[in-house]
């Protein structure tokens, strides 16, 4: 029974993603900011525990390989677009289009090499990006939520920081070209 806890909280995180883009994007609820916060933070968590859960137990599978990092792109563009489209932050929308394209070709890429019968799973390097924008993305949502007012230089701030994160997202997916050029075709 529990070699399938890590892939259901994958799949709770995907169910999660449209509950956080409608709170984020549509609700007109007075705390909607503040609930798309706790969603975001409670599929975060999923992600730590279901990797820490799936190692633990050794029930590591294809499934989670390759869903777990697919839930997160979700997520964390969801949340990516939010910032750059609606107040206060209104970071530069390259921050996303770079993340998403990225994200996109990474995992074109991703099923070229299952399809070869290659099962890459993230590295450390994929995993530090992906704990940079969850961490990034909650503190912007928390002083979105929290803060009356957010000043210019805190803006500027928390942008600086995404682009730092958008920087180790193309170094990690170098990575995965170079797998491209070292694999048998």
């Amino acid at each position: 029974m529990r070699k399938y806890i890590p892939n259901a909280l994958t799949m709770l995180r995907f169910l999660l993603v449209p509950v956080f883009i409608y709170l984020i994007f549509v609700s007109r609820l007075e705390k909607s900011t503040l609930y798309a916060l706790i969603v975001f933070v409670l599929a975060s968590l999923t992600d730590y525990v279901d990797g820490f859960l799936a190692r633990k137990w050794q029930v590591i599978s294809d499934f989670g390989k390759i869903m777990d990092p697919m839930a997160d792109k979700l997520l964390v563009l969801s949340a990516l677009l939010a910032l750059c489209l609606l107040p206060p932050f209104h970071f530069s929308i390259l921050i996303f289009i770079v993340i998403l394209i990225r994200e996109a070709g990474i995992t074109l890429l991703r099923d070229v090499y299952q399809k070869r019968g290659i099962v890459v799973p993230a590295d450390k390097l994929g995993k530090l990006k992906t704990v940079m924008q969850m961490v990034g993305i909650i503190f912007a949502l928390g002083a979105w939520t929290f803060l009356p007012e957010i000043s210019e230089g805190f803006s500027f701030g928390v942008e600086i920081w995404f682009w730092l994160v958008v920087g180790i997202t193309l170094l990690s997916g170098f990575n995965y070209l170079k797998l491209l050029f070292t694999k048998e075709a």
